[in-house]
């Protein structure tokens, strides 16, 4: 049985053999293909930076989601992204899910702020549905690297622990 991944990867795949996205060619219809799947891939997208928030910001984020945008060079973006006190103060990134569609690439993909690209190649709520651990690997790795730039600090699930732990401890 192949994984909801795997099987993301295979249509990449066929998509370079073939010449196509989800079964169109021109610029024009693909633009049209990535507006659909940034649509249906909003409640997942959603749901992963909202088991992020829950885990690791014990519920002091939100989540703000762009819509779909053109870029600057002409490409196509949609943003999902998770803020919160500790990372607007310290000013790093928010932990993001990217969905985007680079003016000269063949077809769209999906990344972190700081976490690189996975093929996009979301056609039906399935295939949204089948990409819910790639969001969530994909929030967890900028998770990680937002700390490993700024500090463990940014989490309050860490914080508020110490403060739990200390308190605990008589310190």
């Amino acid at each position: 049985m192949r994984t909801p991944m795997n099987e993301a990867l295979l249509r990449h795949f066929k998509d370079l053999r073939d010449g196509d996205h989800g079964n169109v060619v021109t610029r024009e219809d693909k633009e049209r293909v990535f507006a659909r799947a940034v649509e249906l891939l909003d409640p997942v997208a959603r749901r992963a930076l909202d088991e992020a928030n829950a885990d690791l910001l014990l519920g002091t984020g939100q989540v703000v989601a762009s819509g779909v945008t053109r870029s600057r060079e002409g490409g196509l973006n949609a943003m999902w992204s998770l803020t919160w006190r500790q990372q607007r103060e310290s000013g790093v990134q928010p932990i993001a899910v990217v969905a985007h569609f680079g003016c000269d690439f063949h077809h769209p993909h999906l990344r972190g702020n700081t976490v690189g690209d996975w093929p996009l190649n979301v056609f039906d709520e399935a295939d949204a549905a089948g990409q819910l651990d790639t969001l969530r690997v994909i929030a967890a790795g900028d998770a990680h690297n937002l700390v490993f730039q700024e500090s463990y600090r940014l989490m309050p699930a860490i914080t508020a622990s110490d403060v739990t732990s200390q308190a605990a401890h008589g310190r």
